[in-house]
């Protein structure tokens, strides 16, 4: 191929696109894999000749390749709500109708996702009839299930149930990190039983942050489908409506299951609380025994040992033992007087 030919070629491949898929609608065939210039040529050729066919496409962008944003600007009629969610990198979700398409923000766990750093990004999403693109800035769990799903064979017969989808996925994503959490939580809790763990508070506590800030940001999606799917637009279907809102309701009930975990966390925080409130008070307790203890010695300490004249029992043969004698019994009616007040306490 002539130099002059495969600059262009190779700019036009090399922006951002992860992954496209075409879906025929009806077909029982697996989605056919496009290239960036395969998809430019649908949306600019094939979307207008057929646009009663049913076919549609999913392309999944690169944000953190600048050709990204200037290829769908140049290629995808999308609405400038789009855009400005992009612009603001807000990360609150939020899922609306604009310009009879659909504009979502969600948030995801990232691909390389553990419980010590608890990344979360975020995924918009637009989508009508014919297309749906999304796009992100980091790499995430649910879209490369959805992605994996789809090249086993996985066929969404509309744009609205490859949203279904993605959303049934992020819900398997966050299940199985409820679960996780679930199971290093029993652990915990059986440390603290046992009492083998100096340190649970420090565990706990960053479970908790984790499971506070997923609800924090994940919460909001239920309610935002909801209220869309009460006015949708006229291209979705009722089934894509039924399944949306069935989805919807699995989330809920995986936000539930979250709250839940979170109760339970925050009971065995007070737990952990209160086994160190106790040993703080024995502690307390021991050190309050030991001054009581010594309390009569030290008296008689200061009181013979000013060296004045007047000291009884200075020249007696048996001063030293009587004095002994006399910090015995003092010692012995004090540990006897706070052995029962601690009986009385219990």
């Amino acid at each position: 191929m002539p130099e002059s030919t495969s600059l262009p070629v190779l700019a036009l491949e090399d922006v951002g696109l992860i992954c496209g898929w075409r879906f025929a609608c009806g077909d029982s065939e697996p989605a056919a894999a496009l290239s960036a210039a395969d998809a430019a040529d649908w949306l600019a050729r094939d979307a207008a000749e057929h646009p009663h066919s049913g076919d549609f496409l999913w392309l999944h962008f690169n944000l953190a390749n600048a050709q990204s944003l200037r290829w769908l600007q140049r290629h995808a009629a999308l609405p400038e709500v789009f855009y400005a969610a992009l612009r603001e990198g807000l990360a609150s979700t939020r899922l609306e109708r604009a310009e009879g398409s659909l504009v979502a923000v969600l948030n995801d766990v990232n691909f390389e996702f553990d419980f010590e750093s608890a990344d979360i990004a975020t995924l918009w999403i637009c989508l009508d009839e014919r297309l749906v693109i999304t796009a992100r800035t980091q790499p995430l769990r649910s879209v490369d299930a959805l992605r994996a799903a789809v090249r086993s064979g996985d066929s969404p017969a509309s744009t609205t149930e490859l949203l279904e989808h993605l959303m049934r996925t992020q819900a398997d994503v966050l299940v199985k990190v409820v679960r996780e959490t679930t199971a290093r939580v029993d652990e915990i809790e059986d440390v603290i039983l046992a009492r083998r763990d100096s340190r649970p508070r420090a565990h706990l506590g960053r479970l908790r942050r984790l499971l506070v800030r997923l609800q924090r940001l994940l919460a909001p999606e239920p309610a935002a489908l909801f209220r869309l799917l009460q006015q949708p637009p006229g291209w979705m279907s009722e089934r894509d409506r039924q399944g949306l809102a069935a989805a919807s309701e699995e989330f809920s009930l995986m936000l539930r299951d979250m709250q839940t975990l979170q109760d339970r966390i925050r009971l065995l925080q007070e737990e952990v609380a209160a086994i160190v409130n106790e040993d703080n008070n024995r502690s307390l307790f021991v050190l309050t025994m030991v001054t009581v203890l010594a309390l009569p010695i030290n008296i008689l300490a200061g009181l013979f040992g000013m060296n004045v004249g007047g000291i009884p029992l200075a020249e007696h043969p048996d001063g030293f033992w009587i004095v002994v004698s006399i910090v015995v019994a003092f010692t012995a009616v004090a540990a006897w007087l706070a052995h029962r007040h601690k009986q009385r306490q219990v």
